[in-house]
């Protein structure tokens, strides 16, 4: 109730300002021809758009108008340093996550080896796993006093460091590493789908033209399944460039780690707010140039009836080396954590089973499915309105709203109390001065308000799944439709959501997840004596009570495992069952 009145103050002012450029829209050359097509379901994404991007608004005004300005000295110092460690990290590990996902995507779909379908699922596993916490257990694991480390000087008589070479574990390859082994089911999730939504009849032709398996896959199926390939780069850079429990742990100097020093060591909001629009100018260049990169070019699919894409039978030892490839990421992303969890969890769960931690559960589980409902309905809304309205400044509004994915989440939350606060005191006053009541805070520090941050922050991954999936449902199908005198809504429900709902599934669970590991927006923004499993997590290891902490995290880690297989099984039926997308015979 209180986010619909939120929404309805800010869209009757937007109506006017939307009649008026009506009215006069030869004073708007900005616009374009997209307002020749506005209509309601133009205004609804819009308005809901704009409010989507109110506390990214905030965070830039906020850069702009500093108490005060530390920008000349960041630049001339930090800055550089800052940036240039921040994008070996981000290609690192958009190199790692690419070939990890894109390959075991190809071998799970496209080949026949042992434990095949196991894979499918299994190599989901490492998205329920924080990167804090694989950052933490491999910290433990293979430092000079981790039990590695001490088995390997046991066995060969070495005494100190410099009787032996061993990487170092806390260093800018180390947070590559960790944050490729937890975050390449972004690209593989995506990689898969697109795979799987390929019909089997552009390959065979590929194959008649002599074209063999590795040279249609690198010509064929990687060209086809860009655009899924290339969201899941931009959120798996997105998650680096927000990541800090990972590059602190580390001691990885990145933009983020020079955001929270700017802010807590500094006391400048305004500073760490222009950190963080340097962050989005550089999600924003590449994403830019990805999209010129691809200017003109489509990617349908040329038929509406799919053919099952037949799988290729290894042989024995190419076989045994796919099994390995899927095994490994899946052995040193989530095995080696899960297993170490257990082990600290093992002698705390019995205290840990008392009504705060049964509580954090429930609090946890709710919060990430609302939020995933929330963000899914949001998506399809704004991406739909995209695909009515084409280009203009109702795409350049969403696409500016879905940033708030490469925003740091603690500089994201000071973006939206600012907003809320001021809606909070005004509602208070104009209480205050009619009726002699004060309301208090109605929306600050309340569950709307920090659901209202989760969608904000993890839109993009909504939008992004299921912008990618309309974009592959050619106009014409629209244009039937329209002949028979179907609505807009109509079309949505009738024929796109049916066909796109493999990717609804996707975006839902990769929010529902990342809601679940998410730490510091929910713990600037958390109601009094509310406790999510994150922030259980966060107190722990504050006080360095990690086996204390173990059981959270293990609850976090466990609760991804279920989501993403149901999301594995749902992908496979929704294209390899009976009947396509369109319900057609195949």
């Amino acid at each position: 109730m209180q986010f619909e009145l939120r929404l309805k103050a800010v869209k009757e002012p937007l109506l006017d300002l939307m009649i008026t450029a009506l009215r006069y829209r030869s004073f708007f050359p900005f616009f374009g021809r997209s307002l020749n097509k506005i209509d309601a379901w133009t205004i609804g994404s819009v308005v809901v758009a704009m409010t989507i991007a109110i506390p990214i608004s905030f965070v830039i005004w906020l850069a702009f108008s500093p108490t005060e300005n530390v920008w000349p000295h960041l630049f001339s110092t930090v800055l550089p340093r800052l940036v240039g460690t921040t994008l070996i990290l981000m290609l690192g590990v958009a190199v790692g996550t690419c070939f990890i996902g894109v390959g075991t995507a190809w071998l799970v779909t496209m080949c026949q080896f042992p434990g095949r379908r196991f894979f499918e699922w299994a190599l989901l596993l490492p998205l329920a796993v924080p990167s804090y916490v694989i950052a933490f257990v491999y910290t433990d694991l293979l430092e000079f006093a981790g039990p590695l480390q001490g088995s390997l000087r046991g066995i060969y008589g070495w005494t100190t460091p410099q009787d032996y070479w061993f990487p170092e574990v806390r260093s800018l390859g180390g947070a590559t590493s960790m944050m490729s082994l937890v975050l390449y089911p972004y690209v593989y999730l995506l990689s898969r789908a697109a795979f799987l939504e390929q019909t089997a009849g552009v390959l065979e032709v590929s194959r008649t033209l002599g074209y063999g398996p590795w040279r249609s896959f690198f010509t064929i199926s990687v060209p086809l399944a860009r655009p899924a390939v290339v969201v899941g780069l931009i959120l798996v850079m997105m998650e680096t460039l927000n990541d800090f429990g990972t590059v602190d742990l580390f001691g990885v100097q990145t933009l983020t780690l020079g955001i929270f020093d700017v802010w807590l060591n500094m006391n400048n909001v305004g500073g760490a707010a222009q950190i963080a629009v340097v962050m989005l100018m550089l999600i924003a260049l590449l994403i830019g140039i990805e999209r010129f990169a691809r200017r003109k070019k489509k990617f349908h699919q040329t038929s509406q009836r799919y053919k099952r894409l037949a799988s290729r039978n290894l042989t024995m030892g190419s076989a045994f080396l796919a099994s390995i490839a899927c095994t490994l990421p899946i052995l040193l992303g989530f095995i080696v954590p899960f297993s170490v969890l257990i082990r600290d969890a093992t002698g705390y769960f019995n205290d840990a089973l008392d009504g705060v931690f049964l509580m954090s559960v429930w609090n946890s589980l709710s919060l990430a499915g609302l939020a995933s409902v929330l963000a899914v309905s949001i998506g399809v809304l704004l991406a739909y309105g995209m695909r009515l309205n084409g280009w203009g400044i109702f795409a350049a509004i969403t696409r500016f709203a879905s940033l708030g994915y490469a925003i740091p989440g603690a500089v994201l939350a000071i973006g939206i109390f600012i907003p809320m606060g001021l809606l909070d005191n005004s509602i208070d006053g104009f209480m205050r001065n009619k009726f002699g009541i004060s309301t208090g805070l109605l929306l600050s520090g309340s569950i709307a308000a920090l659901t209202f941050a989760y969608v904000v922050r993890f839109l993009a991954l909504s939008l992004g799944a299921v912008e990618v999936s309309l974009g592959r449902i050619t106009n014409n199908i629209d244009g039937v439709a329209k002949t028979l005198g179907a609505s807009h809504g109509a079309i949505l429900w009738r024929v796109h959501l049916p066909m796109i709902r493999a990717s609804l599934l996707t975006g839902a669970i990769l929010v529902f997840v990342d809601v679940m590991k998410e730490l510091p927006m929910t713990v600037i923004m958390r109601p009094f004596n509310f406790e999510t499993l994150a922030t259980q997590v966060y107190q722990f290891s504050a006080a360095e009570q990690f086996e204390q902490a173990a059981p959270a995290a293990l609850t976090i880690v466990a609760s991804g495992i279920i989501p993403v297989i149901l999301l594995s099984i749902a992908i496979t039926k929704v294209n390899f069952g009976r009947r396509d997308p369109l319900g057609v015979n195949v």
